[in-house]
């Protein structure tokens, strides 16, 4: 069995008719024998994402926090998939435990996660990364094999100009929660670089995919006006789920990836190659932060 990728998880609007776009979900390839592990399975892009998968025939791993919430997503995905997608396929989900303290944070008041680091750092990029540099060996064994990171256009806009100031990061002066959010969304854009860099020589396709504006949950439970009219833009233009993941399930699962060698690119909707802002691009920044999260990997747990 062969890990197909770990989502982690995707500048146009995101809106744009499936029927013109490049990729849909009737080009997404028979996927039995393929594993996958989405990471936020049980709500929004991440739900759709294995709705998606698992109507081809992957065996896909919910990680997520909450057994039962993962259980009721695995009960209301199998009754989707029977409506959405009628075959004799049985679809193949199961629950894998993954504790990122709240999965997928977006523009959030300031705080700190349970080790005691900026808490939109350490959800959308330190869980990430320690989650996937640990499967990593069991994803080279596998090869060929795929890695999909969900970042954002706020990686660009948003970020610092100094891009992550690592000697401030749990400073709330020196930031906002726009900035911190573009801060995590540019670590995921430097991480997958220097991941794919890394992975030159295998054949390990490591990408990263903006979903655009998606009407999803993030955002409901907070209620400072700035979540407020974000909920409200996104609910108002933003696109659905399932039209939000097309770009990363074009990177997970499309022949095209293999066929180009796509990797260390960046897609946005739908499945359109855009070019990642400089400072994603920086190599020193790059090797920076991987450095600086393996010596943080290893200060907390010591692994």
């Amino acid at each position: 069995m062969k890990p197909l990728s770990q989502l982690a998880f995707w500048r146009t609007s995101s809106s744009t008719s499936t029927a013109q776009s490049p990729f849909s979900h009737d080009q997404i390839p028979d996927l039995t024998g393929k594993i996958a592990i989405v990471t936020g399975a049980n709500s929004g892009l991440g739900y759709a994402t294995t709705v998606a998968l698992a109507a081809h025939g992957a065996h896909v791993f919910l990680a997520c926090r909450h057994q039962g919430r993962a259980q009721e997503a695995i009960t209301r995905a199998q009754e989707e998939i029977k409506t959405k997608y009628p075959t004799s396929l049985t679809p193949k989900m199961d629950f894998l435990e993954l504790d990122l303290n709240d999965l997928g944070k977006m523009m959030v008041p300031f705080g700190l996660s349970s080790d005691g680091i900026e808490s939109q750092f350490a959800v959308n990029h330190l869980g990430h990364f320690v989650f996937t540099t640990t499967l990593l060996d069991r994803i080279k064994e596998s090869q060929p094999s795929r890695i999909v990171t969900i970042s954002s256009i706020a990686h660009e806009n948003f970020a610092p100009r100094v891009g992550i100031d690592f000697d401030t990061l749990n400073d709330p002066t020196k930031t906002n929660d726009i900035s911190r959010y573009g801060r995590s969304k540019l670590a995921n854009m430097l991480f997958t670089l220097a991941l794919a860099r890394r992975l030159a020589n295998d054949r390990v396709y490591v990408n990263a995919a903006h979903p655009g504006i998606v009407t999803t949950s993030h955002g409901q439970k907070h209620v400072t006006l700035l979540e407020k009219v974000n909920f409200a833009l996104r609910k108002s233009v933003g696109s659905t789920a399932d039209q939000g993941a097309l770009s990363q399930l074009y990177l997970a699962t499309s022949p095209d990836v293999e066929v180009r060698d796509v990797r260390g690119r960046y897609f946005v909707p739908v499945a359109k190659e855009a070019a990642p802002a400089t400072l994603a691009r920086n190599e020193e920044l790059q090797e920076k932060l991987w450095a600086y999260s393996e010596n943080l990997v290893m200060e907390k747990i010591g692994a």
